[in-house]
Protein backbone atom coordinates (compact mmCIF):
# COMPACT_ATOMS: atom_id res chain seq x y z
CA UNK A 1 0.00 0.00 0.00
CA UNK A 2 1.38 3.39 -1.05
CA UNK A 3 0.01 6.52 0.56
CA UNK A 4 0.55 9.79 -1.27
CA UNK A 5 0.22 13.07 0.52
CA UNK A 6 -0.25 16.12 -1.65
CA UNK A 7 0.28 19.58 -0.33
CA UNK A 8 -1.22 22.68 -1.84
CA UNK A 9 1.18 25.16 -3.38
CA UNK A 10 1.91 28.04 -1.07
CA UNK A 11 2.77 31.59 -1.94
CA UNK A 12 6.05 32.24 -3.68
CA UNK A 13 8.82 33.51 -1.47
CA UNK A 14 9.89 36.94 -2.63
CA UNK A 15 12.61 39.18 -1.34
CA UNK A 16 11.06 42.36 -0.01
CA UNK A 17 13.35 45.33 -0.31
CA UNK A 18 10.85 47.75 1.20
CA UNK A 19 11.34 46.30 4.67
CA UNK A 20 15.12 46.71 4.40
CA UNK A 21 14.68 50.30 3.28
CA UNK A 22 12.39 51.10 6.21
CA UNK A 23 14.90 49.61 8.65
CA UNK A 24 17.69 51.62 7.01
CA UNK A 25 15.69 54.85 7.36
CA UNK A 26 14.87 54.10 11.00
CA UNK A 27 18.49 53.32 11.81
CA UNK A 28 19.67 56.48 10.05
CA UNK A 29 17.16 58.50 12.05
CA UNK A 30 18.62 57.13 15.27
CA UNK A 31 22.27 57.46 14.25
CA UNK A 32 22.13 61.22 13.71
CA UNK A 33 21.28 62.09 17.36
CA UNK A 34 23.82 59.53 18.56
CA UNK A 35 26.48 61.14 16.38
CA UNK A 36 25.57 64.53 17.83
CA UNK A 37 25.90 63.25 21.41
CA UNK A 38 29.24 61.59 20.66
CA UNK A 39 30.42 64.88 19.17
CA UNK A 40 29.34 66.74 22.31
CA UNK A 41 31.34 64.28 24.44
CA UNK A 42 34.33 64.86 22.15
CA UNK A 43 34.01 68.61 22.57
CA UNK A 44 33.73 68.14 26.33
CA UNK A 45 36.99 66.20 26.30
CA UNK A 46 38.66 68.89 24.16
CA UNK A 47 37.54 71.69 26.49
CA UNK A 48 38.69 69.65 29.49
CA UNK A 49 42.15 69.40 27.90
CA UNK A 50 42.17 73.15 27.35
CA UNK A 51 41.10 73.78 30.95
CA UNK A 52 37.73 75.40 30.19
CA UNK A 53 35.63 72.70 31.89
CA UNK A 54 36.01 70.35 34.81
CA UNK A 55 37.71 66.97 34.42
CA UNK A 56 36.52 64.43 31.92
CA UNK A 57 34.74 61.27 33.11
CA UNK A 58 37.20 58.89 31.38
CA UNK A 59 40.78 59.59 32.40
CA UNK A 60 42.65 56.73 30.71
CA UNK A 61 42.27 54.37 27.78
CA UNK A 62 41.33 54.81 24.16
CA UNK A 63 38.19 56.81 24.97
CA UNK A 64 40.12 59.42 26.94
CA UNK A 65 41.18 61.17 23.71
CA UNK A 66 39.02 63.79 22.03
CA UNK A 67 40.16 62.70 18.56
CA UNK A 68 38.56 59.29 19.03
CA UNK A 69 35.23 60.83 20.03
CA UNK A 70 35.13 63.30 17.14
CA UNK A 71 36.23 60.69 14.58
CA UNK A 72 33.50 58.36 15.85
CA UNK A 73 30.93 61.15 15.53
CA UNK A 74 31.97 61.80 11.93
CA UNK A 75 31.89 58.07 11.12
CA UNK A 76 28.39 57.69 12.61
CA UNK A 77 27.10 60.64 10.61
CA UNK A 78 28.59 59.25 7.39
CA UNK A 79 26.87 55.93 8.10
CA UNK A 80 23.58 57.74 8.74
CA UNK A 81 23.84 59.57 5.42
CA UNK A 82 24.63 56.37 3.53
CA UNK A 83 21.68 54.60 5.14
CA UNK A 84 19.44 57.56 4.27
CA UNK A 85 20.60 57.40 0.67
CA UNK A 86 19.90 53.66 0.52
CA UNK A 87 16.53 54.01 2.22
CA UNK A 88 15.33 56.74 -0.13
CA UNK A 89 16.70 55.19 -3.33
CA UNK A 90 13.49 53.28 -4.03
CA UNK A 91 11.12 56.24 -3.60
CA UNK A 92 9.65 57.66 -6.78
CA UNK A 93 9.01 60.99 -5.05
CA UNK A 94 12.66 61.35 -3.98
CA UNK A 95 13.94 61.02 -7.57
Amino acid sequence: MVVRIRFARGPKVAEKRSKNRRIALATAGLLTPVAFLVGVVGLWRLTADLGFTAGFAISSGIFSHWQVWLATAVLLEVCARLLNRYGRSGDAAAS
